[in-house]
């Protein structure tokens, strides 16, 4: 996990936390080494989890 990847229950909005997803693929070139990997499946994590926030909000 990079320093700049907060702990989970995180509270970025989603968009946030997608962006962070967008700039990691363009920095690997598409292609994600497995510390990459590692960093990628945390922010996926927290993306899901921001989504879910926002659904409950919603409701």
């Amino acid at each position: 996990m990079s320093p700049e990847t907060p702990p989970r229950g995180s509270v970025r909005s989603a968009a946030e936390v997608n962006e962070q997803i967008r700039a990691l693929w363009l920095r690997a070139g598409g292609t994600l080494s497995a510390e990459e990997r590692a960093e990628y499946e945390l922010l996926v994590i927290e993306w899901a989890e921001a989504i879910r926030g926002q659904v409950i909000e919603a409701a």
